[in-house]
């Protein structure tokens, strides 16, 4: 069997030698547009992360069977040429969690407790000269008896609720496609939820009705010091409005996902007057090296359950 791995890259140090006992293996650390169809031309199974199979690529891989795509979104997979040409999409779901859960709990104390403020404060040789033995600078709240609104609550919003309810935050949540009951937490609408809640935290896919979901109208109505995060998927929160919203209102937001990715520059975010109010990490809440771990295991055994079917 040829297996074209086309962006191992993104996998990072994640070995892939379990690949090497299902064929003959070809990985490529990354891919353009311009050599993909060049490189899956011999394919029979194709792995890809975010390289985009469309009806053209399929076209020169007369041999293929099988994408595999080492995520959960599919988005840069043509589903409806696929099934015409009756090759199999498969994807991976789950395997990142923890790790998502994880770091939403990491970028709120970050900025709850204004943790790059204090973490300056001693390196800059600051607190060597306080009189007492405790800086009390900015101050920083407790996250229980706050009230930690949900966009999304699947998988991942649910740990979420779950481990912010265990800290003692109320908790509640917007269903952005309206089908989500839950009735272990208050459902809401987006409105209510953005004007009451001191932390938001966004877990939703990025589709039509959630693109720019959260704009001019929506910062602004946020409470004065609540954090907002997004570690859903990037073009949900409006970049340009976030940044000229950011430095008139003290309002703090974590991103782990932009709508460009990597980061492109001149960028609004990099020029705002009050970048101690922002986070951003680059769309890393995903790589724990358990979840990379369980994103390669889980590929592969959608190849073998494809074979053996």
């Amino acid at each position: 069997m040829k297996i074209i791995i086309l962006d191992a890259l993104t996998y990072g140090d994640t070995s892939l030698v379990g690949f090497e006992a299902l064929g003959d293996v070809a990985v490529y650390q990354t891919t353009s547009a311009d050599e993909t169809m060049e490189r899956v031309r011999e394919a029979e199974v194709i792995v890809t992360n975010k390289v985009v199979i469309n009806d053209a690529v399929m076209e020169v891989a007369r041999s293929l069977k099988l994408i595999c795509v080492a995520a959960t979104g599919t988005n840069n997979i043509d589903h409806d040429a696929a099934a015409l040409r009756g090759i199999t999409v498969k994807n991976v779901a789950g395997y990142s969690t923890d790790a998502v859960v994880q770091h939403t709990f990491s970028m709120l104390f970050y900025l709850m407790g204004h943790s790059r403020y204090y973490d300056e404060y001693v390196k800059n040789g600051s607190w060597q000269k306080e009189a007492v033995f405790a800086h009390i600078g900015p101050s920083f709240s407790e996250l229980r008896g706050k009230t930690w609104g949900i966009i999304g609550l699947g998988e991942i919003g649910r740990n979420v609720a779950r481990i912010a309810t265990a800290f003692g935050a109320n908790v509640w949540y917007h269903s952005t496609s309206g089908k989500n009951e839950n009735s272990e937490y208050e459902k809401t609408t987006l409105s209510r939820l953005i004007e009451n809640s001191d932390v938001i935290s966004i877990h939703a896919p990025l589709n039509p009705s959630t693109e720019n979901l959260i704009s001019h109208s929506e910062l602004l109505q946020m409470k004065d010091g609540a954090v907002l995060l997004n570690l859903g998927r990037g073009g949900i929160v409006d970049e340009d409005a976030l940044s000229v919203i950011i430095d008139v209102k003290p309002i703090f937001v974590g991103l782990d996902v932009l709508t460009k990715e990597p980061m492109k520059t001149p960028h609004p975010l990099l020029a705002v007057k009050h970048p101690e109010r922002l986070y951003i990490t680059p769309h890393i809440a995903w790589t724990s090296r358990e979840a990379r771990e369980r994103l390669i295991v889980a590929t592969i055994e959608n190849i073998k359950t494809f074979v053996i079917a």
